[in-house]
């Protein structure tokens, strides 16, 4: 019990934090997705990091931290700036909260769980701290780094190879906006296509081996196991 209030508490000084003002970190919105060219897949070759690429790294963050550093590049928005991984799965969440945004969730993992980044690739906004359907991108994505949202699975396999997408809302009783599920659907099915992950392979956080979970909500299972399910489908028979 004492553990729960304390989380419950932390939570709470969070989220008031970034609604009084308080500077977070910002995150690059995802505008645009490039078609990936024909054939691309896991196997494809792409650029190393180069070495001035800054990271955000394991540090401790303050109440007024500065702007996360990424590198700029000629490339789109989105492009990562290491070696791609191998990617095998897409793992998709709800924060079962009215509120978030990447900015918040990453304050919450550091200071609370004690992970060292925001544990998503991908948070998508619902209009509270970024715009509604507003695809934010997460460090990991830019450092293709494992991802820290599935834990508990066989080998970790879903946290090492599985994208983590965030959808910000409770979705046990309702679906998300029409513009979440829209920037959902465009983002998930450009990573399904570029790294040639089928349906079966992009599931909500409960359908993980040995999760124990209600994440991502039954009602955004549900879409994801029927809609989103022909949409990639139908995207990977053509």
């Amino acid at each position: 019990m004492f553990i729960r209030n304390a989380w419950l508490a932390a939570t709470a000084m969070l989220l008031l934090a970034a609604s009084s003002g308080c500077q977070h970190r910002t995150y690059r919105i995802l505008t645009d997705l490039p078609e990936p060219p024909p054939g691309l897949g896991p196997e494809a070759p792409a650029a190393s990091c180069p070495a001035s690429c800054p990271t955000s790294g394991p540090t401790p963050m303050s109440a007024a931290e500065s702007q996360v550093l990424l590198c700029d590049s000629n490339d789109a928005l989105w492009a990562p700036e290491c070696r791609e991984v191998a990617w095998r799965y897409i793992v998709i969440h709800h924060s079962a909260t009215d509120t978030g945004g990447a900015a918040s969730f990453d304050r919450l993992h550091r200071l609370v769980r004690h992970w060292d980044e925001l544990g998503y690739h991908f948070v998508i906004g619902n209009g509270s701290e970024s715009a509604d359907g507003a695809i934010e991108i997460g460090p990991r994505w830019y450092k293709q780094k494992w991802g820290a949202h599935c834990g508990g699975t066989p080998n970790n396999e879903y946290n090492e190879f599985g994208i983590g997408i965030c959808l910000v809302g409770d979705f046990r009783q309702h679906l998300p906006s029409p513009r979440q599920l829209a920037a959902l659907s465009r983002l998930a099915r450009y990573l399904a296509k570029r790294y040639q992950i089928g349906p079966e392979r992009i599931i909500g956080h409960g359908q993980a081996p040995g999760a124990t979970t209600e994440c991502p909500g039954q009602q955004l299972q549900a879409y994801i196991m029927t809609t989103l399910h022909k949409e990639i489908a139908s995207d990977q028979s053509q």
